[in-house]
């Protein structure tokens, strides 16, 4: 009802056999893949176009990249919450508490508890089975949210529960955190913020159990976006860019990386980032965490 409107819009000039092409790959059947690698796959045709091949009036092929999202102007898509949908699986239906669509794609999963109950019961007693009974819907997921109303937590399709975390402060890291699910809604899911955290802040990494995909944290959102600021302030700051500080276990890495990305793809430029490290082990992990995660490409340099 919603995808092909949508990408008739952002895709104006482009023959309809094309925009054809670009519903059925985004709709086609990926149930013989896992979950994680299915999501990956879409969240790559959305973040850089759906490549589609066509003739044109001339007869002679073209080879195309068909926008499914507006990711510089949010107010140009569509967005949709549904509250209690049905989802048909196989064999199974399932009813999840909301499902937030940009464009006709379900890219937000939110789970509610009563007050009284733990949150975590979302997590071990629906999420895991809504991940088996209807993977379809994950799929497409940008990031999911578990809530009992006084408790909210936020994570990826394949994040374990301890890596659910809250999301308890909005604009900055000054700000008093409050742990509860109008919080939690207003730093993840206004239109502009939301549309950034799937844009910028979820990366897929290789690792010895499998392909796994994160989601940034609350203070590593906040952090990368102002060490954004401070790169495009830097000509006012004689070149100084600040300090983006890390307790130990906190995400140092993933913080590099989602600042890296978003840099090479939000400013324009010739970027390079120069990492130094205290050891070489550590330098190898870093190396190896960006190479994993796609951010870098080439080989490793010694």
């Amino acid at each position: 009802k919603y995808l092909e409107p949508r990408l008739k819009s952002l895709n104006a000039k482009t023959p309809k056999a094309a925009l054809d092409q670009a519903v059925q790959f985004l709709t086609e059947d990926r149930s013989v893949m896992q979950t994680v690698t299915a999501n990956k796959e879409i969240y790559t045709a959305l973040k850089e176009g759906v490549k589609v091949t066509y003739l044109d009036k001339h007869g002679e092929q073209q080879t195309d990249r068909i926008k499914v999202i507006d990711w510089k102007k949010p107010s140009n898509n569509h967005f949709l919450i549904v509250s209690q949908l049905w989802v048909a699986g196989d064999p199974y239906r399932r009813r999840p508490d909301l499902v937030g669509f940009v464009n006709g794609l379900p890219l937000l999963f939110i789970e509610l508890k009563a007050p009284d109950q733990n949150i975590k019961h979302a997590f071990t007693d629906n999420l895991r089975d809504y991940k088996d009974t209807i993977s379809q819907i994950f799929w497409y997921n940008g990031f999911v949210m578990l809530s009992n109303g006084s408790d909210a937590k936020v994570g990826s399709i394949t994040a374990p529960w301890e890596h659910f975390c809250d999301w308890k402060k909005i604009n900055d890291e000054e700000e008093a955190g409050i742990v509860d699910l109008p919080t939690a809604i207003r730093g993840t899911c206004e239109k502009s913020r939301f549309m950034d955290i799937i844009e910028n802040f979820c990366i897929f990494m290789e690792a010895s159990g499998g392909l796994n995909k994160l989601v940034a944290k609350n203070h590593q959102y906040l952090g990368v976006n102002n060490s954004i600021q401070a790169v495009l302030d830097s000509r006012n700051n004689q070149g100084r860019l600040g300090v983006f500080w890390h307790t130990q276990g906190s995400g140092k890495s993933a913080s590099m990386m989602f600042f890296s990305q978003k840099v090479l793809r939000k400013i324009p430029g010739n970027w390079t980032f120069l990492i130094v490290t205290d050891r070489t082990e550590l330098d190898n992990q870093i190396y190896e965490s960006f190479q994993n995660a796609g951010v870098v490409t080439e080989g490793h340099a010694q």
